[in-house]
């Protein structure tokens, strides 16, 4: 069943499958952690690895982008097209490859800079895998139900992951966005999921060492004012996201609970701003709470008195 549901609703990426791959753990272990495989590979007395008997050059090519955004900090068309010795708009399209999974993004002056998927670290628990597999069907059936874009996803410190999306079918509508990280703090998952937690909590999550050093810490001002947004969030029982993560996007997210009634993941849908009034109707609020609650039982089973 999983399988078929990957092959339905991740069918729009096989043009690009040879980029798809890099939102795995493995691939992220070996972008964030290759300063340290000679020392891995010493340790564990393995052979150092060797260059593939066919490589593809377009992958090749994407990985070392990786490598000038990971080393470098900032990479320019120009700059990167001359290193791989390729023309600038070879480099515009694996770039906007690159950037649609979240590894680049833009700045100000348009140069090209790490994307908050670079920065992640890999998820190292099998259960997201069963998560994904057990809430597949049902975000795959509110997508058809509501004609919007659904998503499935947790939180892993101040980044919201995408374990799974299937876009809607409407003309207009919101792109797959499965393996995309992004700030939690900005998404209507994100959101709910920290709505869920203690005060103090969300204090050292984004007011500790690590936020400052991964540009993620707020102001005494700014989490309080967080903090009272969290209030309402948590009241209502959803969280909303209006064009936060991305110009034109609007969503709204409710939580999925554990047996002992904690949020742990977030089911949403997601719709292009034009259509915001329609994404808080009773009838669609009532269709993914519906959603949420077959998730539900399938991960625990029926209640019991």
């Amino acid at each position: 069943m999983g399988r078929d549901l990957f092959a339905q609703c991740g069918s729009r990426y096989d043009h690009h499958r040879f980029l798809d791959f890099l939102v795995m753990p493995s691939a992220l272990i070996l972008v964030r952690n290759r300063s340290r495989m000679v020392n891995t590979y010493a340790m564990q007395k393995l052979p150092n690895p060797t260059r593939p008997q066919y490589p593809i050059g377009s992958v090749e090519k994407a990985l070392r982008l990786l490598h000038m955004l990971r080393d470098h900090g900032e990479v320019r068309l120009r700059t990167a097209a001359t290193e791989l010795g390729t023309a600038e708009s070879t480099v515009h399209r694996l770039m906007a490859m690159l950037v649609f999974h979240g590894f680049a993004r833009q700045d100000d002056s348009r140069a090209y800079v790490p994307g908050y998927a670079l920065g992640a670290a890999p998820v190292r628990s099998s259960w997201t895998k069963s998560l994904r597999d057990i809430a597949a069907p049902h975000i795959e059936a509110l997508a058809l139900r509501t004609g919007e874009t659904t998503n499935l996803s947790i939180r892993a410190g101040t980044k919201l992951r995408f374990l799974w999306s299937c876009e809607g079918t409407k003309v207009l509508r919101i792109v797959n966005r499965t393996g995309v990280v992004m700030p939690a703090i900005k998404a209507a998952g994100g959101r709910v999921l920290l709505a869920d937690l203690p005060e103090a909590a969300i204090r050292r999550l984004y007011q500790g060492t690590i936020a400052q050093a991964q540009g993620d810490a707020l102001s005494d001002s700014e989490i309080e004012r967080f903090l009272r947004e969290l209030r309402l969030h948590h009241r209502n029982g959803y969280a909303t996201a209006n064009q936060e993560t991305e110009i034109g996007v609007t969503a709204v997210a409710i939580p999925i609970h554990d047996e002992a009634g904690r949020a742990f993941a977030a089911v949403s849908i997601a719709v292009p701003s034009v259509r915001y009034s329609d994404l808080f109707s009773q009838e669609m609020m009532h269709t993914l709470r519906e959603a949420r609650a077959a998730i539900e039982l399938d991960l625990h089973g029926p209640p019991t008195d």
